[in-house]
């Protein structure tokens, strides 16, 4: 049968095996992640668009502005005219209405922003900039030394439209907004002048349009899918920092309940434990006649009642301490060279007689010459007597209990303890390995038992590096084996000369 290990949580605050709130942590985080990986048409990103949008126009406020300032300067070398410097004012101020107005909204913040409105300011003012591109455009120059003059003005119109392509993809319609009237009274000029190289620069205008306006468009996606990213990160540290903080809090609880276990058990130890000792040693003197004979034979029986109850008591307060300490890591191990087959054969000789009253027989099966285990001598023969207790109490009469001690695979050592009772169920092996946990065989068997030899062997052995195995078949026994790991084995010295070996080497 595999081994079992309690996986029970009857001792944390939170239960960390339950699924349903990662669960549900993820399943919000994905619809999260699915709403937010929306490439186009989000309305929960139009605002931090329109912040990238201002961001981006304030950064690049200048490279325009410089672009328009040195045609200017060109075209007055070249003899355009006056006309050129009003072009440039003028397109010069429409570039600055539309800077200041993305600084404001740039110093915005983005739940005080309306979308519809803000969106409508900036299309309006990248049109303004485009009739200083038109007005441009339809610049003529008759006294000019420049023999294209219009191949300059569509040169400088596709370096424009890229600039903004880049700058406005945040902004979805801001590139057509600006360069759809230049564009289409280029064409118009080129058409009507209907010379060749300016038709086919009026049709590479025309097409380069779209081509920009598509390359916005993915621009844009990026932007849309970086902010998605970006929302994404912060709902996950939210949902991390909500988490940390009910981890701090179920871990706050757990250390005021553990302290405040800790003082009720150090306050019942000791209020109990005084009148028990008064109890049994009471009960003993009158169950043993100590200071005379009793004329009733009842009260002794009585006496002797009293005496085993308050033991058990006693016993139960020792177990609930030990399992408290181990649990807390209090439990201090004075760690020995010890004998297990030593301990093994004492804890033999002490259940013998409870065995012997039940008719059950103890076979010891031992390997021989076995080293010494660094352990707490203790804590192993409180692990090898509840396990013994456990085998003799669920033990029909006339059964048999088999002991054995030897090696592992590993190297380590073990103690085997089985027996041939009515077994446990498979889906009952977790009750019983838990605290206070009994199976249905020991709740309808006249000895009960507190439900804690389990467990404080569990805890025994994990202080020890160990493991506790528990296999069990339904009407054929259970053997539990407690496993002290390779690193506790201690290696054999050799041993010291004698005087006379020492007197022969001389």
């Amino acid at each position: 049968m595999p081994l079992q290990r309690s996986n029970t949580a009857d001792k944390f605050i939170v239960d960390r095996r339950k699924p349903h709130r990662n669960s549900d942590v993820a399943r919000a985080v994905r619809k999260t992640r699915d709403r937010l990986s929306q490439q186009a048409g989000n309305p929960d990103f139009d605002r931090e668009l329109l912040k990238l949008h201002a961001r981006s126009m304030t950064s690049g406020a200048i490279a325009i502005p410089l672009l328009i300032l040195a045609i200017a300067a060109a075209g007055r070398l070249a003899g355009v005219g006056n006309e050129i410097g009003l072009w440039a004012l003028f397109t010069l101020t429409c570039y600055t209405i539309v800077a200041f107005m993305a600084r404001r909204i740039d110093r915005t913040e983005a739940s005080d922003l309306n979308p519809l409105q803000t969106r409508r300011e900036f299309l309006i003012g990248h049109f303004l900039c485009g009739l200083g591109w038109a007005w441009f455009v339809w610049l003529g120059c008759g006294a000019c030394r420049i023999d294209q003059f219009q191949l300059v003005k569509a040169v400088v119109l596709l370096f424009a439209m890229a600039a903004t392509a880049v700058m406005t993809s945040s902004l979805g319609g801001a590139l057509l907004a600006t360069f759809a009237v230049p564009v289409a009274l280029y064409a118009y000029v080129g058409f009507k002048l209907w010379m060749p190289i300016e038709v086919i620069m009026a049709g590479l205008l025309v097409v380069s349009l779209p081509f920009f306006a598509y390359v916005a468009r993915h621009l844009n996606r990026s932007s849309l899918m970086m902010l998605s990213f970006r929302s994404e990160k912060d709902a996950l540290i939210a949902e991390l920092e909500t988490a940390k903080s009910m981890s701090d809090e179920a871990r706050r609880r757990a250390e005021d309940a553990n302290l405040a276990k800790s003082r009720f058990l150090a306050s019942m130890s000791h209020e109990l434990r005084t009148p028990l000792n008064a109890i049994l040693g009471f009960s003993e003197v009158m169950s043993n006649e100590v200071l005379g004979p009793m004329s009733n034979p009842t009260y002794r029986d009585y006496a002797h009642d009293v005496h085993e109850s308050g033991q058990h008591l006693l016993d139960l307060i020792n177990e609930i301490l030990d399992l408290s300490r181990i649990e807390a890591g209090r439990y201090q191990l004075n760690e020995e060279p010890v004998m297990l087959l030593s301990i093994a054969e004492d804890c033999c000789h002490m259940m013998e007689l409870k065995a012997r009253n039940k008719d059950i027989r103890v076979v010891q099966d031992f390997e021989h010459e076995l080293p010494r285990l660094f352990a707490d001598e203790r804590a192993v023969r409180q692990i090898t007597l509840n396990l013994l207790s456990n085998a003799i109490k669920f033990t029909a009469t006339g059964g048999e209990i088999r002991v054995r001690v030897g090696w592992t695979a590993g190297g380590g050592q073990y103690i085997s303890i089985k027996d041939n009772g009515p077994g446990i169920p498979e889906d009952e092996i977790p009750i019983v390995l838990s605290a206070f946990g009994q199976g249905s065989i020991a709740i309808k068997s006249a000895e009960q038992g507190t439900g804690l030899g389990l467990p404080i062997v569990q805890g025994l052995l994990a202080m020890h590096g160990g493991e506790f195995e528990l296999h069990s078949k339904l009407r054929e026994g259970t053997e539990a084996i407690a496993i002290f790991p390779l690193s506790r084995v201690m290696e054999e010295l050799p041993a010291l000369p004698t005087a006379a070996v020492a007197a022969r080497r001389r």
